[in-house]
């Protein structure tokens, strides 16, 4: 029943996501309280893969981590113009943690993340040593998630959602946000594996594709977004970007 459920949120999530794609094909402006709920349905669908594939225990730790190290990083990065460079959101995504970061955020990174992690999970051989597969999971983590921002961030940025207070290398985005991402999601799952260690039980490949296609469907949505928006060069680089984690995670496990 708790499959059957979790399948419904995918299905709910890839619904959701096609509703701004339908909506600018039609001539019409999203509404903006879209943006919550799909994301909202993403992260819910994300924890309860989670909580099946990890346990309980195992994956509100890695909620709390995903929370809190973005949390951290992107209050710090706000405040300080360190890790991600000098940037600002506007009230487009809600309330903000001390006046910083909408709370909505480490809820997106969490959505977004957990798909990333079970990809790396699977590429990264599980014979390695317990350092080296840590260590390069986390880092092949890393890459998924940032490949995600690549096309993300410049969309969110037309649209309103935050600011960036210099002129960037790409699309008026700084390099060093890149690095940035990477670095939180380093971090975060490189601490949880160190702190849970491998899971004991047995990883299902043909569960573990529901939370591969969830990152299809983001991937996809964020893509057609901007091609429907005139935005050519971005989806064809946010296309290049994330289909391979897609077409690599899928075959692996096969």
């Amino acid at each position: 029943m708790t499959r059957r459920i979790t399948i419904a949120l995918l299905i709910l999530y890839a619904l959701l996501t096609a509703y701004p794609l339908v909506s600018l094909a039609l001539g019409a402006s999203p509404m903006g309280i879209m943006t919550p709920i799909t994301t909202l349905a993403g992260f819910t669908f994300a924890l309860l893969h989670a909580c099946q594939r990890e346990g309980w225990e195992r994956a509100l730790r890695l909620l709390a981590l995903v929370f809190g190290v973005s949390l951290l990083f992107e209050s710090i990065g706000v405040a300080t113009g360190w890790i991600y460079g000098p940037y600002h959101y506007s009230d487009k995504l809600g309330p903000l943690f001390l006046g910083l970061v909408p709370i909505l955020i480490p809820v997106a990174w969490f959505m977004m993340s957990y798909p990333s992690f079970v990809i790396a999970d699977w590429l990264v051989p599980a014979d390695w040593k317990r350092w080296p597969r840590l260590l390069a999971v986390a880092a092949v983590g890393g890459l998924a998630m940032t490949a995600w921002d690549l096309v993300m961030d410049p969309v969110m940025v037309a649209g309103g959602h935050w600011v960036w207070d210099t002129n960037g290398a790409y699309f008026g985005i700084p390099l060093q946000n890149y690095s940035g991402w990477w670095l939180t999601t380093f971090t975060t799952f490189a601490l949880y594996l160190l702190i849970s260690g491998k899971a004991e039980k047995p990883v299902e490949a043909r569960f573990d594709r529901l939370a591969v296609t969830s990152y299809l469907v983001t991937a996809l949505g964020i893509v057609a977004v901007s091609l429907v928006s005139g935005a050519g060069a971005l989806a064809l680089i946010g296309f290049f970007a994330m289909m391979p984690w897609v077409a690599a995670g899928w075959l692996r496990m096969a």
